[in-house]
């Protein structure tokens, strides 16, 4: 090659930083159609709206309601699947039953199983009439389906996944010679739980937390078969910006979904963080905590 045909490429040519390999390439690419372009394409849409009347269209008192029963019931049911999803994964994990084997398997069905059935299945069990929600309004006069807390069961439903399979192998990995230690210095099993155990299980259950409280957030279809759909009452965010979708209310269905997405983003942050946290206090304990 002569002197100036070298001197051009070595012109051409890319920094390291650029230079990636065919994977890192398709990789991009496919993150670019899949994820970005779409999501570029909202936050497009939503910049064309006005900053007073982006404001306006977030914050009307019908979105304001779905935005309480959203948030406010998906954290309910993340803290109720914080603690039973720790109850399932110690019995799990720790305990020796007939089932076992079934009973893990089945913990992963909310993840296979379509979410319009699961919330069919729901609507028909905890219905007036149904098996569980026949007794309860009978003895308590207590309505569950097509009521705000027919949604919190449904969220409940398919979120718990992620807080057990969260703590599970976390749980696995603890070492039983802490535990025997604390209860040869004269420690109870209480006092081992809270101490010993559960503070090596928290950055686990934490993150077990938060991505089943995203998960439920953004659930759409369970809900909906369960929920009556009423504004103000049991009207869910996702629900509502279909039925802008339908009412050819564009830019509020922008509107709103973008702040979905910003509560998306929020929650991604925040489930990285625990996860960071959680390595960080798995190497240094002493420091973590």
């Amino acid at each position: 090659m002569t002197p100036v045909l070298l001197v051009r490429a070595r012109r051409l040519e890319l920094p390291s930083w650029l230079q990636l390999s065919w994977s890192w390439r398709i990789t991009w690419l496919y993150m670019a159609f899949v994820l970005f372009l779409p999501l570029g394409a909202l936050a497009l849409k939503a910049a064309s709206v006005s900053p007073d009347q982006f404001w306006r269209l977030a914050t009307t008192p019908e979105a304001l309601a779905t935005y309480r029963v959203s948030f406010g019931l998906s954290l309910l049911a993340a803290l109720l699947n914080g603690v039973f999803g720790l109850v399932i994964a110690w019995a799990l994990v720790r305990c020796s039953f007939p089932g076992r084997r079934l009973l893990d398997a089945l913990i992963d069905l909310p993840f296979a199983l379509p979410t319009a059935v699961a919330g069919l299945a729901l609507a028909a069990i905890y219905s007036t009439n149904g098996w569980i929600g026949g007794p309860l309004f009978a003895l308590f006069g207590l309505k569950v389906s097509f009521t705000w807390l027919g949604v919190a069961i449904a969220m409940v439903f398919i979120s718990l996944p992620f807080v057990v399979r969260s703590v599970e192998p976390v749980l696995e990995a603890l070492e039983r010679d802490q535990e025997e230690a604390a209860w040869c210095l004269g420690a109870s099993p209480r006092q081992t739980l809270i101490k010993v155990v559960l503070p090596q299980l928290m950055p686990a259950i934490l993150a077990g937390v938060a991505q089943g409280y995203s998960r439920a957030v953004g659930e759409y279809g369970s809900v909906v078969m369960i929920s009556s759909n009423v504004p103000f009452k049991d009207l869910i965010t996702p629900t509502l910006i279909i039925q802008k979708l339908e009412e050819y209310d564009f830019e509020a269905a922008t509107v709103i979904g973008m702040v979905m997405l910003g509560f998306s983003l929020v929650s991604l942050l925040m489930i990285n963080g625990l996860q960071v946290w959680g390595r960080h206090w798995e190497a240094n304990p002493a420091t973590g905590a």
